[in-house]
């Protein structure tokens, strides 16, 4: 078995590749993308004979021939290579959440390190493709440090009732009736008076397909179809409260779907499966589906809530990310990504209005 050795670099500003590198699965890729050597290693900024001769060293390394060498025809990369940058794809989309986590944890350290004046605010949070942009302008703009531990939505809200954070982010369909899945899962976790809602975005959730749609995929009972293979969420993330509750409108049984052995952790590893081939659709964002060349299909429109205590509103990093979320760069930023949109993004919203499904009575069995 080949093992894999990480390190991390400490600079002043964003590194342009990937928080998890390889040279080798870049010189794959490019090949992939270009077809040639010489045009991939002009995509790289790297010599032809670099490049060439890194290939043919990691061939002798691993074995295995990882590029088809045709003269006067296009280069192509072999079964194994083309399995090989697949297997890295596949990894980076299934570990993104944890490598945001491991990378938002190190800067922390420094931050605190280096800067006594730098705000900190350690947040649980269900996976977003907006938080590390907001991160990333909190750190620019006002130095604020936000400690971001991505998990699912149910996790999140536990993570505050436990006081492991200062605010939690969660999503849910917010028209949703009294005995719903969304009421029944979120319900208790809330309390008027006690959390304070702060509106974050709306987001589009829907099907994540492959390009054109070829198996004609538009409504969840599709996903009944024989043969079509679905990659669900796991349990406790709020897509999948997102996908119970519209299965439970429907009348579709979740049994009717044919889920792929394992759920996906996260928006980029659903839609993944589907870019890979390992699944015919997934639920999810919209975001996740454009970022990797899917196509998308909407069916829901969700809100995502930042939550906090009451008393920490007045906490005064917490008051610079309100206003930090009602700035127009902020907003701008939130509106470019597919599927979102800034709706009162940083307002302190009324728990019982926003969510007509919480009240104060149990509702009868």
């Amino acid at each position: 078995m080949h093992r894999v050795h990480l390190t991390y670099t400490l600079g002043g500003e964003r590194s342009p590749q990937r928080d998890l590198h390889h040279p080798l699965m870049a010189m794959l890729a490019a090949v992939h993308d270009t077809g040639s050597i010489s045009a991939a290693a002009r995509a790289l900024g790297l010599s032809y004979r670099h490049v060439w001769g890194e290939l043919k060293r990691w061939e002798g390394e691993l074995g295995q021939e990882l590029v088809i060498w045709v003269k006067g025809q296009a280069a192509l990369l072999s079964p194994f290579g083309e399995k090989l940058l697949w297997a890295e794809r596949r990894a980076q989309a299934r570990l993104a959440p944890q490598i945001e986590a491991l990378r938002g944890e190190l800067e922390q350290a420094f931050a605190v390190a280096f800067d006594a004046s730098a705000g900190v605010i350690p947040m649980y949070a269900s996976h977003d493709d907006a938080l590390p942009l907001l991160r990333t302008l909190a750190q620019q703009q006002h130095k604020l440090h936000l400690d971001i531990q991505f998990t699912g939505s149910v996790d999140a809200l536990a993570a505050l009732n436990d006081g492991r954070c200062l605010m939690a982010g969660f999503h849910a369909l917010t028209e949703s009736p009294l005995r719903s899945p969304t009421a029944r899962v979120y319900r208790a976790m809330l309390k008027p008076g006690h959390h304070k809602l702060v509106s974050f975005a709306r987001r589009r959730q829907g099907l994540i397909v492959a390009p054109g749609n070829p198996l004609g995929l538009t409504t969840l009972a599709d996903l009944c179809r024989k043969g079509v293979r679905f990659a669900n969420r796991a349990r406790g993330s709020g897509t999948r409260v997102v996908l119970d509750e519209l299965l439970a409108a429907q009348k579709i049984p979740l049994e009717a779907l044919h889920e792929t052995a394992q759920p996906e952790p996260s928006h980029r590893a659903a839609a993944e499966a589907v870019a890979s081939g390992g699944a015919d659709a997934a639920f999810g964002i919209e975001a996740a589906a454009r970022a990797r060349g899917l196509d998308f299909v909407p069916l829901a429109r969700e809100l995502y809530f930042l939550v906090t205590l009451e008393q920490s509103l007045e906490q005064p990093q917490v008051k610079t990310l309100l206003g930090l979320l009602r700035s127009e760069a902020w907003r701008a930023q939130l509106n470019a990504l597919p599927g979102y949109a800034a709706e009162n993004s940083g307002e302190v919203l009324s728990l019982r209005r926003v969510l007509p499904w919480w009240s104060y009575r149990t509702p009868k069995r």
